[in-house]
């Protein structure tokens, strides 16, 4: 990567390009570059050209590319067996739910569903809450209950899936596929009020809705722009919860396996104010870029409202992805990433607010998880100027960028970038 040689699309590159566009549906527009390989937290295109990516995959590469331990894992767990039905079980599976359930703190009697992605695992978590919230008095028939009600945030997002969906904020793609499960209400992100009045539309007769089964929340709202809730809020949220026998469920899919320099976010006191969820989901980075996501349910209780045919998947929790899982959590440990991201973390984001450039405004975010606001919507603007110039970072909302670096950065890779950064010039057009 040489940052004052312009990296633009190349011969094969646009080969390529043309045959994606011939056989791909176009959910994801066109591609920026194809990209050929990977090492630590560089990518080459099919061009030769190098990047520095800022984005890990969306979150999802904790440990970068090829890094030995991972490559090691799945090799060795694909040369035994890579799938089963789920009529059987695999010790790396068992293992890996096992481990899972230790980082998270969940008390004896604590479960985990496995998936293939984020969206699967807040599937799973949607309908745990319609299960439970069928137990709550209030929402009986025979009394004149109504069905329970879920509760999201505005600007949160879940997933494309249509039970993920219902729960995600964006009006742009959830109204082309209304209507959407019901009972799912959003509140206003960040304001206790709306959440109150949510919980006192509780009522039987005429005017009054179900009960809360659940709300659903992301202590940092990544897509909205990396805007953390507030532990004041998410406090708030957990007494409400407790107070209406309602459960609290933290989606840690961007936010988990050490993206924040805890191993899940609600373990940040700076982001939670130190509460103990009900469930929480998570995806992404947990094998390190294998498709793997899931559910945690805290407590036997809880747990058990799933029985045998209640939910499931084929592929999930497959040996392949469960080895892979293992070699991430453990090269995380054995490599004190978390420690890494924090320090990395704080690099960048003081980094950021020292750059001399009138188009750089507020810095926020926790850990490798952070964006900078811009002075005016040119984020994608921004994020091709980095892309010829071999960076990587993601035009999250039309004024912000975001940076979700691998967790293995280095303190000359955050140099790197912020030296990139640094020359963007403060008159880029608006997208």
């Amino acid at each position: 990567m040489m940052a004052d040689n312009l990296e633009t699309l190349g011969s094969n590159d646009n080969k390529w390009l043309g045959a994606y566009k011939d056989v791909h549906m176009n959910v994801f527009g066109t591609p920026l570059r194809v990209m050929d390989h990977g090492e630590g937290a560089h990518l080459w295109d099919v061009d030769g050209n190098e990047y520095l990516d800022f984005l890990g995959g969306i979150a999802v590469n904790a440990l970068g590319y090829a890094h030995p331990a991972w490559v090691k894992a799945i090799a060795e767990q694909a040369a035994k067996v890579a799938h089963v039905s789920n009529y059987f079980a695999t010790e790396p599976q068992i293992e890996l739910a096992s481990r899972l359930v230790e980082l998270a703190g969940a008390p004896k009697g604590s479960h985990v569903y496995f998936g293939n992605s984020g969206a699967e695992g807040n599937e799973a978590a949607i309908k745990l809450a319609k299960l439970y919230g069928r137990t709550l008095p209030g929402a009986l028939p025979d009394i004149g209950g109504k069905p329970a009600r879920i509760l999201a945030m505005t600007h949160g997002f879940h997933g494309r899936t249509l039970g993920a969906l219902s729960a995600t904020w964006k009006p742009a793609i959830r109204k082309p596929f209304e209507p959407l499960v019901p009972a799912i209400e959003f509140v206003e992100a960040g304001s206790v009020e709306s959440l109150q009045r949510a919980f006192n539309e509780t009522g039987l007769g005429h005017y009054g809705k179900g009960p809360v089964a659940a709300v659903i929340m992301e202590m940092i709202q990544g897509e909205a722009g990396v805007v953390p809730l507030g532990a004041d809020y998410v406090k708030a949220a957990r007494e409400l919860c407790d107070r209406h026998h309602a459960l609290l469920i933290i989606d840690e899919v961007q936010c988990g396996i050490g993206r924040t320099g805890k191993w899940f976010s609600f373990q940040r006191e700076d982001l939670s104010g130190g509460i103990t969820p009900d469930a929480i989901t998570f995806a992404k980075g947990v094998a390190g870029g294998f498709p793997m996501g899931g559910l945690i349910a805290f407590g036997d209780k809880l747990s058990s409202l799933f029985t045998p045919g209640s939910h499931g998947s084929t592929f999930a929790g497959n040996p392949l992805g469960a080895a892979a899982g293992l070699a991430t959590l453990k090269v995380i440990e054995d490599e004190n990433l978390l420690a890494n991201v924090e320090e990395r973390g704080r690099q960048l984001r003081e980094g950021l607010a020292s750059l001399d450039n009138p188009l750089f405004g507020e810095v926020r975010g926790r850990g490798l998880l952070d964006a900078v606001q811009l002075a005016h919507p040119c984020a994608h603007a921004v994020a091709d100027w980095a892309l010829q110039r071999g960076l990587i970072v993601n035009a999250v909302a039309p004024n912000a960028l975001r940076f979700a670096p691998p967790l293995i950065i280095t303190e000359h890779d955050v140099d790197q970038c912020l030296e990139i950064l640094s020359g963007v010039p403060a008159d880029l057009p608006d997208d």
